[in-house]
């Protein structure tokens, strides 16, 4: 199980190495405020669920919450 670094948030240091925008494939950052995934190159932001990062575009958080 992966660590988590101490007042960093709900994701650890190195899944979040991992993660990339899927919109423009830039690196992520967690943004404490809003409890969420932000992307510096393009501002689109992802929820992180649960310590889960939810990492759908924009337009299919809207279809789902559709169906």
């Amino acid at each position: 199980m992966m660590k988590k670094e101490k007042g960093k948030g709900p994701i650890s240091k190195d899944l979040l190495g991992m993660l990339a925008c899927p919109l423009c494939k830039a690196d992520l950052e967690y943004g404490k405020r809003m409890q969420s995934l932000v992307c510096g190159k393009c501002g689109a932001k992802y929820p992180v669920k649960r310590g889960i990062p939810v990492l759908l575009a924009p337009e299919g958080r809207k279809r789902l919450r559709q169906q």
